[in-house]
């Protein structure tokens, strides 16, 4: 059985055995948008609990348009024009407007990124900042949420007076789902408060996971730290596994944010019969797989309807390499999950990106990965907790080696951007 797989840009077709594959996990097809730029317009116009963005507009001096980073596949190009048009329509010029990268702990994206992501008309023309979690003059304090956590956010966006968010509505492994509130945490928070959003505290909680809001503790400190910073208006959308605009969500930072996740859980929830010995998945290509520090989120992903000690193989192409310095360091830094586990857990510990690991220790403690990818030497990966293997079917051979010839096996070409469950 020949399957693609989202990998990198241009995807890999691998081939498996039919008599093991019980099942192909597709997202549920989508209509997409014959006008989505329109439609985006439309929606600024009759948001979705709130006021038009002219409206809003019209009194405003300085505005601040969030935009999310290089890591999320947003049709930034198409959203924002219209957006912008209505701001400099309603009296704002365009050296009144900023937009702000939500680069979370991320690097900052310039140069060819920044105009990969934007447009280069966009980039060459409005002021753009990358926000900058490390740098604690560029934050303001703005409260404390119900936790305790002091909250610093973005001067940039707290100076202005017309403060606007946009993004992708998509499942999040730890927050449920992407797009409204989180842009601003962790999207433009400084690390102090990135930590908390991160910690163990939340991590660990069951409910910290793909397509959980009620109860999840990540979710539930993303919206205090939005409401504490202000958000005037938000826009998201929601894309079809071809990345076309299949909705268009703005208005309220709430109800335009659950309105979307109600239309996006339509098509990212596929049921198995019963859970598999292998999963066969993916990080959804670029830009999600150029690094493991994203490429984790394929794994979590599989959980859902993984055997207890099962196996799951990820292709991912990682040509960006493993991540950041610390996450790096830290994976190579630990031979067994457990003591690593123990180690966060202790008060006052913490390291940029652990959570990532933590996320993968998930996983782990579950079963064994095998990965297939290309951007980083095999005896480096071996030092990242996981297998790396020289083909996908390599992979299915040596898991079938293990669990014997009539193990089941599940294939999701899409990754993270599906919610497999058990019926």
């Amino acid at each position: 059985m020949k399957v693609g797989l989202e990998y990198g840009r241009q995807g890999l077709v691998v081939d498996l055995p039919d008599a093991n594959v019980r099942q192909v996990l597709e997202l549920k097809p989508m209509t997409p948008l014959e006008a989505p730029r329109e439609a985006v317009a439309e929606s600024l116009r009759h948001p979705i609990g709130g006021r038009p963005l002219a409206e809003l507009a019209r009194p405003a001096r300085k505005a601040c348009v969030v935009v999310c980073d290089i890591t999320r596949p947003v049709p930034n190009k198409i959203i924002l024009p219209p957006l912008l048009e209505c701001l400099e329509s309603s009296g704002l010029a365009k050296e009144d407007i900023t937009l702000l990268i939500a680069t979370g702990s991320h690097r900052p994206n310039w140069g060819a990124e920044l105009e990969e992501m934007i447009g280069a008309d966009l980039a060459r023309t409005y002021r753009v900042v990358n926000h900058e979690a490390r740098n604690e003059a560029e934050q303001g304090y703005v409260g404390r949420t119900s936790r305790g956590v002091e909250v610093y956010v973005n001067k940039t966006y707290l100076e202005a007076d017309l403060k606007i968010i946009t993004g992708l509505i998509e499942p999040h492994f730890m927050a449920g789902w992407s797009g409204g509130r989180k842009i601003v945490c962790p999207g433009i928070t400084a690390l102090k408060t990135v930590y908390y959003f991160h910690s163990p505290a939340l991590l660990e909680d069951e409910r910290a996971t793909n397509g959980i809001l009620e109860g999840n503790p990540c979710h539930e400190m993303a919206l205090e730290v939005a409401h504490l910073a202000g958000v005037d208006f938000s826009l998201n959308v929601v894309i079809d596994q071809q990345r076309r605009i299949a909705g268009v969500f703005a208005g309220d930072l709430e109800e335009a944010h659950l309105a979307g996740v109600a239309f996006a859980e339509q098509f990212c929830r596929v049921p198995v019969p019963e859970p598999v010995d292998i999963v066969v998945t993916t990080s959804a290509g670029y830009p999600l797989d150029a690094t493991f520090y994203q490429a984790v989120k394929g794994l979590v992903g599989a959980l859902p309807i993984l055997k207890p000690g099962g196996t799951v193989i990820e292709a991912a192409e990682l040509s960006e390499g493993i991540g950041g310095p610390e996450f790096t360091q830290m994976l190579m830094e630990t031979n067994h999950i457990e003591e690593f586990l123990q180690k966060i857990l202790q008060p006052g510990f913490f390291l940029k990106d652990q959570w990532e690991v933590e996320m993968l220790a998930r996983v782990l403690r579950r079963g064994e990965v095998l990965i297939y990818e290309e951007g980083v030497p095999p005896e480096e990966m071996a030092q990242c907790l996981v297998t790396p293997v020289p083909s996908v079917e390599e992979g299915v051979q040596q898991a079938l080696a293990k669990h014997g010839p009539h193990a089941t096996i599940a294939v999701i070409p899409a990754g993270p951007y599906l919610i497999p469950y058990v019926e």
